[in-house]
């Protein structure tokens, strides 16, 4: 990592400001009129376009791309934020596009935390203390209240609202428009108000290669826990009593086991 004073400094734009502390890598570049504040670093070859604002505390990884006008890392709006130093990290091979908010965590967690080869488009917003896995997708303006959990390979359309503290599971995908206020367990698809079951998340799960024989498995337990008629309760005994288990199915019931909200 190396500073603004090297050689990098051709790939910053006169009218961008720069913290001195500032830690850039290799091929870095900051676009006109961008604000990069203390205690930032930023991995090799990430392009900073014009506008950016990018709080203090804030880690970006290498290979990511940030357009204009977002503001990663800047102060939550929590009234209880004090001032507290905490952090907000993005991973690897990221893109974030115009006008996303993300904001830095508090006290609660210390840290806002984005994954790698994650897709937010225009508008989106993460709110503070909020965890989002790896390889996700949030169509513009999703927006997500405080300390939500969004685990791998996660898609949610256009306009979805996320409950603070909500949790959505490992390759759900929500559908344009809806409001999630209770868990979404993975591998489903989630549509309608309020939100509820439509289905496994059939063709996300093809093009990541699950085989017909695991997507059947998922399908015929959430059947069982969705559509039985019998109590969610002991449809979940029926789906653990399965001998046919696999780490979708423990993944499955391990999410439905810890909610805390409560599942659509």
């Amino acid at each position: 990592m190396i500073g603004r004073e090297s050689d990098i400094s051709i790939r910053i734009h006169s009218t961008a400001i720069l913290s001195p502390d500032a830690q850039l890598g290799e091929n870095v570049s900051i676009g006109p009129y961008s604000v990069i504040n203390n205690d930032v670093q930023i991995g090799d070859n990430t392009q900073i376009e014009n506008f950016v604002t990018v709080g203090e505390g804030t880690k970006i990884g290498h290979d990511c791309r940030i357009f204009h006008g977002a503001v990663v890392g800047e102060i939550p709006q929590d009234l209880k934020f004090g001032g507290e130093k905490t952090q907000t990290i993005v991973g690897n091979h990221t893109t974030i596009r115009e006008y996303v908010t993300i904001n830095k965590g508090t006290v609660a967690l210390g840290r806002t935390e984005l994954g790698s080869h994650v897709l937010l488009m225009a508008y989106v917003h993460i709110g503070h203390d909020s965890i989002v896995g790896d390889h996700v997708i949030f169509a513009n303006q999703v927006t997500l209240g405080g300390h939500v959990e969004v685990g791998d390979w996660v898609s949610l359309g256009g306009g979805v609202l996320v409950h603070q503290f909500s949790k959505i599971g490992s390759h759900a995908f929500v559908a344009a428009g809806f409001r999630v206020v209770q868990d979404v367990p993975p591998y489903i698809l989630a549509a309608g108000e309020p939100l509820r079951f439509a289905g496994i998340n059939k063709i996300g799960l093809e093009r990541r290669g699950f085989s017909t024989e695991t997507r059947q498995a998922i399908k015929k337990a959430y059947r069982k826990y969705f559509r039985s008629g019998t109590n969610r309760a002991d449809a979940l005994k029926a789906i653990e009593k399965d001998e046919n288990t696999s780490d979708e199915l423990e993944q499955i019931i391990s999410f439905i086991q810890k909610s805390e909200r409560g599942v659509i």
